[in-house]
């Protein structure tokens, strides 16, 4: 039987797509081997329940840390807490913030000892209120064109991150910020939270993401209905039309979403680093494209979860019924 041109073209096409997404995961996989250097240099000496902790403040006030990294210990070692700290503007992102956490993401990418990533606020009642609007309006046009730039690669670099990402939502989180939360793997919000795209009341549109990752999340028609409305809803709306995954009411101390992350953030620890980062990758790759493609993406990535030496000690575990021992190679 003949094959037509446009069936030859298919199939090549969808083994370069094989080959790529082959190198990607064997990339996730070869990135366990060493830890990032880089990051090596930003761990300080050990407080309390943390193994590390550092602010990053270059451009802030004396005292001041505009943005928290958190290496937890015990029985939460492996996770990573981002926090912004910007109490007087509500945690609005400016030029340093973009910066600093553009700095953090290319350290914990490629660090082996990272399995869960936290995004959460270091001041009550806000996640994150969107850009500074008092620095953006001191900005040249040229100026604001290069900054929402930089803000979405950050972010495309947030939601590229290898392993899980949660964002605790525990107040607002507005324009930019709700682009932040929805670049994380998982969202967690209180009851009182408030989340929208607001950005057209400022007669521009969400720059960082929000376009393309809002649909994809909840749908094309509510997406364009919450964007042209700029509305804001609450976190059990949030829940309802599939926005967040876990909704929680508010404690005293203000942090009922991070707590309810960091109880995810333990679930993901157990499990073998490796595959954790291939299944996000396959998953990431395979929602924006068709079936046939994505069982194929699947297929390339469970490859590079063979030949590791955890795959044998899980195997090994189950045997000798004891909880496996993964080290991520």
């Amino acid at each position: 039987m003949a094959v037509s041109a446009a069936t030859v073209s298919a199939a090549l096409s969808l083994l370069q797509r094989r080959g790529r997404l082959a190198s990607m995961a064997a990339a996730a996989t070869l990135s366990y081997s060493a830890a990032s250097s880089s990051l090596g240099s930003l761990r300080g000496p050990a407080r309390g329940c943390c193994s590390a902790v550092r602010g990053y403040s270059s451009e802030a006030k004396a005292g001041e840390e505009e943005l928290r990294v958190r290496y937890l210990d015990d029985e939460h070692k492996g996770i990573v807490v981002l926090g912004i700290n910007r109490p007087h503007s509500k945690n609005a992102l400016n030029k340093n913030v973009i910066k600093m956490i553009s700095k953090v993401l290319e350290a914990l990418k490629s660090d082996k000892k990272v399995r869960t990533v936290i995004c959460r606020s270091e001041v009550p009642g806000v996640f994150c209120a969107g850009a500074d609007l008092k620095e953006r309006a001191k900005m040249h046009s040229s100026e604001v064109s290069s900054f929402v730039s930089k803000a979405r690669a950050t972010i495309n670099d947030l939601a590229n991150l290898p392993v899980p990402t949660i964002a605790a939502i525990d107040g607002i989180a507005l324009g930019g910020g709700l682009e932040l939360a929805l670049a994380c793997d998982i969202r967690v919000a209180v009851t009182s939270a408030k989340m929208g795209l607001v950005e057209t009341k400022l007669a521009i549109i969400p720059g960082a993401g929000g376009t393309q990752r809002l649909p994809r999340t909840i749908g094309v028609s509510l997406a364009k209905e919450l964007i042209f409305s700029a509305r804001v809803v609450d976190g059990d709306e949030a829940k309802s039309i599939g926005l967040i995954s876990h909704v929680v009411e508010q404690n005293e101390e203000g942090d009922a979403a991070y707590r309810r992350a960091l109880v995810l953030a333990r679930e993901f620890l157990p499990q073998g680093p490796v595959a954790m980062r291939v299944a996000k990758l396959a998953i990431n790759q395979g929602m924006e494209v068709d079936m046939l493609t994505g069982l194929a993406i699947e297929e390339a990535c469970y490859a590079q979860t063979i030949p590791t030496k955890d795959r044998i000690e899980g195997l090994l575990a189950f045997k000798e019924k004891r909880p496996p021992r993964y080290k991520g190679e």
